[in-house]
């Protein structure tokens, strides 16, 4: 990559940041919960109990961690609900013309989800926005842990041609904070995703209610 650029190096998360897909999370995780006998949940309970690793999700749910067997199954059942009706997912409102801009303008940014990579690419792809980043990485192993580790790694693959400084971290988790905090780089949470504002707020770090602002944000933080 060469040269260092100006302004925030942003790394966006996918589901439920860039990916206008929380509806269709809650559609998956009703119809999965109907297959493994759990009630169904609203919007509101789910980003008041959302968070990861998603077996401690489970056990905010139903008072216990799921056993290895059960969360295989829980998990694998999900996935397949949510795989049928992802293709139905358009992209959050602006995203496509901020990721433009930005790179436009000699901003830098790269994509770090936990969604499988094999999947995750084709769908970047399909949106039509995969050369607005330097960087694509999903999830590549079974692990359900959260970001940290995989922050450290996203960062190392860019060279060293971002100063941690400068990086800013755009999510809807408090993982993504947690995982910001880990490389010691900054983040900015968005509302529209699997959190609600409540729970976002106690990982200490600005909170947002669209991309614009986070955009902003982030580019007062690394100023």
């Amino acid at each position: 990559m060469g040269k260092l650029l100006r302004g925030a190096h942003i790394v966006w998360d996918w589901n439920g940041t860039l990916l206008h897909d929380i509806h269709t999370v809650i559609e998956a995780t009703n119809a999965s919960f109907a297959e493994i006998g759990l009630e169904s949940i609203t919007l509101e309970r789910y980003r008041d109990l959302y968070c990861v690793p998603i077996p401690k999700f489970y056990e905010r749910l139903i008072g216990r961690l799921p056993s290895d067997e059960e969360w295989r199954v829980m998990d694998a059942v999900f996935h397949k609900h949510y795989w049928a009706r992802v293709e139905s997912c358009g992209l959050t409102e602006g995203a496509a013309r901020l990721l433009a801009e930005r790179r436009a303008d000699g901003r830098t940014q790269s994509l770090l989800s936990l969604a499988p990579h094999e999947h995750l690419v084709p769908i970047v792809r399909r949106h039509g926005i995969e050369e607005h980043f330097v960087r694509i990485d999903g999830r590549t192993d079974d692990s359900h842990a959260g970001k940290a580790e995989r922050m450290v790694r996203h960062l190392d693959a860019l060279g060293g041609a971002v100063a941690v400084e400068r990086v800013v971290v755009v999510g809807d988790a408090v993982d993504d904070a947690v995982a910001a905090a880990h490389v010691g780089a900054r983040a900015v949470l968005y509302t529209g995703g699997s959190h609600s504002r409540r729970s976002l707020e106690v990982a200490g770090v600005p909170v947002v209610d669209s991309l614009a602002e986070a955009v902003a944000e982030a580019e007062r933080l690394a100023a």
